[in-house]
């Protein structure tokens, strides 16, 4: 079974090679590292190009954002199972990999849990992302699978499409809604923690990005003929109070 990890890159000098790295001492040996580069100006591309693995697959060129990236990386995808890994972060452990594959069964799909770590220094540890066994239910009361840690078979991307430009804040929220909740699509849960990922993501810089990610989370839902829940803003930042307390 190959896994296809993606990473997407821009100017990521700082922080490429540690990913990259967390990808090439994984245990689990068939592994496709697909990294698709914006178009970096710095020395990310010389990064890159030094440390990847013989059989990563790098495209570098100008794209609308991470979104589009992630479709790019899917499209060139080969692996039976899809998965991310961001430029700036990495993964837990080096056999991660081989315990999602191992863990799987039969399942479409499968996510763990996350660790925000600090900007500055990956290894210091600010809130731990602790999961929940699968039940979309759960949609209602603000819950969702932490992106970073969801491996998807390839063919639910061929059956339900890849990350809608629509939403340039939550397309992730977006094709979770529209794929785990109105298809139904059963994920399985591994009890482990899979990616460290640094603090500081597009929907949490500021009031109002954040104003603008609950927006863009609203309309998900009526976007995929769910109809609104506006209760989801009042309970989303509450399910996240004990982040702060589990690491």
């Amino acid at each position: 079974m190959k896994v296809s990890i993606i990473t997407t890159s821009f100017n990521s000098e700082s922080t490429i090679l540690d990913t990259i790295l967390s990808v090439n001492n994984q245990t689990y040996k068939n592994i496709e590292h697909v990294i698709i580069d914006g178009g970096s100006t710095d020395n990310t591309l010389d990064i890159i190009n030094a440390n990847k693995s013989k059989s990563a697959i790098l495209i570098s060129e100008r794209d609308n954002g991470c979104y589009d990236a992630f479709n790019k990386g899917i499209k060139n995808s080969n692996g039976d199972i899809i998965g991310f890994l961001h430029s700036d972060d990495i993964f837990y452990s080096d056999d991660i990999i081989e315990k999602l594959c191992q863990s799987i069964g039969e399942a479409p799909g499968i996510y763990g849990d996350l660790i925000y770590t600090n900007q500055n220094n990956i290894n210091d540890k600010i809130r731990l992302w602790k999961s929940r066994k699968f039940n979309k239910k759960n949609f209602y009361l603000g819950w969702m699978i932490a992106h970073p840690t969801m491996y998807l078979r390839k063919e639910i991307y061929e059956i339900y499409g890849g990350y809608s430009l629509k939403f340039p804040i939550a397309a992730d929220y977006e094709f979770m809604v529209r794929v785990l909740f109105k298809h139904n699509i059963q994920c399985k849960y591994l009890p482990e923690i899979v990616t460290r990922m640094r603090e500081g993501g597009q929907s949490s810089n500021n009031f109002k990005d954040r104003l603008k990610a609950q927006v863009e989370c609203w309309y998900a839902w009526k976007n995929n003929d769910l109809g609104f829940f506006p209760i989801w803003t009042l309970l989303k930042p509450i399910s996240k109070i004990n982040q702060w307390f589990l690491h």
